[in-house]
């Protein structure tokens, strides 16, 4: 008797130390859920926090009853979750996981529990059988965590490619431009590495830049390889050349450029010069259109030295730099071309008026069209009014000598500004990657927003008609030819970010169109005549939330929808949709998204919060779009981030320091309001929504449609609190630079917030391998086939990931086994 005294002592205390517990995971349910039901939302937290409460007096009372009322609690959260979320994974963790655990010490201590004599009740096999059912669910889970979900799965309409033309030079194997033609689809006509080898990819060589990004910096550099040698540039603009087989320094230049912030260099450009012309001044080829002011001041900074010089460059590599310069190199020297602007140097700060330190600068590579160097320019958002110009200029390639501008401000400016002015201030400018299409001698320009962003009542008519856009102008004048906008009125940084694809799409009849493919940081997809800027694929005008800004601002009434081609990512948010690694921060986050204001993407930022979905990165962003041209599809990467925006009065805004471009607070300055905005997460740092947080996509240019989704990228280098977890478990991260697709049957991306180079089935999207980098990536791989020993490389820059505080200089080639 004594001894059963004894033990009946100590299960005594784990019961009650068990309630404790109970009662302690209970109050902040129920805390938080009582706030919940005051905002409007779910009464579930509330509810269920009082039963665990409840049922952990009852552990402490020594009360059998307890248990009993747990079970209910877990079965009733069991029904709640499949209510609200029926079979998705994900969104079914943070619901069920904890309970469940809980549940599990609930039923081995049931033995523990008093019979009326005092004594513990014998063991019984039904609570260690639940419990043993319990563990072994939530291990199949963890095992099913490992594998990818909400991956969608349909049929090309046309399995098979085109047959591809093998190339006729070796040039043709070369990644000549950005986008690898000025088309920018990122398509290789390649298959020495195809679906049935690239397991077996291995590293080539690594390559160090020395140029480590700092601070704001970041590396986002896709290399170009023309005639055996490979081009990279690192954020401060340092220019390598290598060899591409081993790695090897052919030479190197540095511009010694500097910025305060934001230094990162996308890329170089490649010029080789046709037959010469009398004078390296001729600006266009014989048979161009002349500019529309043949009597413009020409540049200061030109030259019109005979092109038959002695030092004159033959090749050239084309940079621009982050304090606003155009530079032309030797492509075999590395050398400056002297017979270029001033000792091989263009000022691409002439005309642009006052420009203050770090607010105008390039960060994509130099648009190279027939003889003309065409450049935009990015410049610091957000921070005040009347920012350098968005003017788009063509220069020479010969000489560095302006031939056209284009001031969608004043468009009667086609070279300099009139002594002493300068191009229009404050207008869209051109900060991403334009392509064009020689034939129709069309260049189609990506455009900004007039800064700052979240604020637009004092922008010019000019500024309204063409923010957010795609402008085409004519390659030889400069010109304009169509337009098409993609947001109106943009209060939300909704910019178009990416290169245009330029594709020709089936027309249903048996023939093609010529299509420009658009896509945007709002997850739209736009599919227009190249031609002429009408739509192809269905665009419609809808209505959107007209409350909630401010009353010195205005709104449009409606905004452009691309009904024709899929939406990625654009799903509207609920309370449902609301996610946490725990119940609890699932619970801030429920209470903070009923805090703000939300009715869709176009929910106009005002004095209160209001969230931005799908956010200022995206949606897609300036990584661009990669087309199989050989199967018609379209491949996208996206990133499914959401942020929160709060205008703050000019007397309270101008009591803060510093502006950030994107999170943080913006001054605005010239505004009535400062912006606050930043990233919708929970306190330990995981986003506020379910995942996936990216995905890769194909889609079937021939029915519009989505053909495959998968999410993008691990958990591996990532995690809660900025800690990583080590697990391979693909949640689907952001996303950052774009994809390639090879007539290999491969599509290559490495953007990814884990450290891996991926190589996907381009006709399902399977993972077909991965390769495991030195940090992560954000840029775009390219590949090529080495002329000298005819072997295919793909090669991506590894300079850190966006949110990875591991940064590198690596510059990363991968090729199939030597064969013996």
């Amino acid at each position: 008797m004594a001894e059963q005294q004894k033990s009946g002592s100590g299960g005594s205390w784990l019961l009650v130390l068990f309630g404790l517990l109970m009662v302690i995971i209970g109050a902040p349910l129920v805390y938080g859920g009582v706030q919940l039901i005051g905002l409007g939302g779910s009464w579930y937290y509330a509810l269920a926090g009082l039963g665990v409460i409840a049922s952990g007096i009852l552990y402490i009372m020594r009360r059998k009853a307890g248990l009993w009322l747990y079970g209910f609690v877990f079965l009733a959260t069991v029904a709640w979750a499949l209510w609200e979320s029926g079979l998705e994974f994900w969104p079914l963790i943070p619901r069920l996981v904890a309970p469940a655990v809980i549940a599990i010490p609930a039923l081995l201590l049931a033995p523990l529990f008093p019979t009326r004599a005092g004594t513990p009740r014998p063991g019984k096999a039904a609570p260690f059988a639940l419990a043993a059912l319990l563990v072994a669910a939530l291990a199949a889970t963890a095992f099913y965590g490992f594998t990818p979900h909400g991956v969608v799965s349909n049929t090309l309409a046309s399995a098979e490619p085109k047959p591809t033309v093998p190339p006729a030079a070796a040039s043709a194997t070369d990644w000549r431009h950005y986008g690898r033609t000025p088309a920018g689809t990122r398509y290789a006509p390649i298959d020495q590495i195809n679906r049935d080898n690239v397991h077996k990819l291995e590293v080539a060589w690594t390559f160090r830049s020395g140029d480590t990004p700092q601070g704001s910096a970041q590396d986002q550099n896709t290399p170009l390889f023309v005639d055996d040698t490979l081009y990279t540039c690192s954020p401060n603009n340092i220019v390598h050349a290598l060899n591409p087989d081993t790695g090897d320094v052919k030479w190197k230049f540095d511009p010694k450029a500097k910025s305060p912030l934001w230094q990162r260099c996308r890329g170089v450009s490649y010029y080789e010069p046709g037959p010469a012309t009398a004078e390296a001044g001729a600006a266009a080829p014989a048979n161009a259109a002349a500019p529309a002011d043949p009597l413009a001041p020409a540049s200061p900074v030109a030259q019109t030295t005979p092109v038959a010089q002695a030092n004159a460059c033959a090749a050239r590599i084309v940079m621009t730099t982050i304090d606003a310069r155009l530079i032309q190199l030797d492509a075999k020297t590395g050398e400056l071309c002297q017979d270029f602007g001033t000792g091989g140097i263009v000022d691409l700060k002439q005309g642009m008026g006052e420009i203050k330190d770090g607010f105008y600068f390039q960060t994509s590579a130099p648009t190279v069209m027939r003889d003309l160097i065409m450049v935009g320019g990015w410049v610091w958002d957000n921070v005040e009014t009347g920012e350098p110009s968005g003017a788009v200029r063509a220069f020479s390639a010969r000489t560095g000598e302006l031939v056209w501008a284009w001031d969608l401000g004043n468009p009667a400016i086609t070279k300099l500004p009139p002594e002493g002015e300068s191009y229009t201030r404050g207008t869209p400018n051109v900060w991403s990657t334009p392509a064009y299409d020689e034939a129709l001698g069309l260049v189609y320009l990506p455009t900004g927003n007039a800064t700052p962003d979240f604020f637009g009542a004092h922008r010019s008519k000019a500024a309204e008609d063409y923010t957010a856009s795609v402008v085409a102008l004519d390659i030889a004048t400069g010109r304009e030819r169509w337009k098409f906008q993609t947001v109106h009125h943009d209060i939300w940084d909704y910019d178009v970010p990416a290169q245009p694809a330029l594709y020709d799409v089936p027309d249903g009849k048996g023939g093609t169109v010529p299509a420009l493919i658009q896509i945007t940081k709002r997850g739209q997809i736009f599919m227009l005549d190249r031609r002429d800027g009408k739509p192809i694929a269905e665009v419609e005008e809808r209505p959107v939330p007209q409350t909630g800004g401010v009353p010195e601002d205005f709104l449009s009434p409606t905004q452009p929808y691309s009904v024709g081609m899929p939406e990625i990512g654009t799903a509207p948010f609920t309370e449902a949709r609301m996610w946490g690694a725990t119940p609890y921060d699932q619970l801030y986050c429920r209470i903070e998204f009923k805090k703000m204001r939300y009715e869709g993407e176009f929910t106009p930022p005002g004095l209160t919060r209001s969230i931005i979905f799908p956010g200022y990165y995206g949606g897609m962003n300036w990584g661009s779009a990669a087309i199989d041209e050989a199967r018609g599809l379209l491949i996208v990467n996206d990133i499914r981030m959401p942020q929160f925006a709060q205008l703050m009065p000019r007397e309270e805004t101008d009591n803060y320091g510093g502006s950030a471009a994107h999170d943080g607070l913006s001054q605005q300055k010239g505004t009535p309001y400062g912006a606050m905005k930043n990233g919708f997460m929970s306190p330990l740092g995981v986003p506020c929504h379910q995942p996936p947080y990216g995905t890769f996509t194909g889609i079937d240019l021939k029915t519009r449609q989505i053909a495959w989704q998968v999410p993008a990228g691990t958990l591996e280098d990532t995690g809660p609190l900025g800690l990583k977890m080590g697990l391979q478990i693909p949640i689907g991260m952001p996303t950052l630079g774009g994809p390639i697709a090879t007539s290999g049957g491969v599509v290559f991306y490495a953007g990814t917030q884990d450290y891996y180079l991926r190589a996907l089935d381009v006709e399902t999207g399977k993972e077909l391998w991965k390769g495991r980098m030195p940090v992560g990536a954000q840029s775009t791989p390219m590949t090529f086939v080495s002329h000298e020993s005819g072997a295919q490389y793909v090669v991506i820059s590894a300079g850190g990931a966006r949110q990875s505080p591991d940064r590198g200089d690596y510059i990363v080639a991968y090729r199939l086994p030597k064969q013996n």
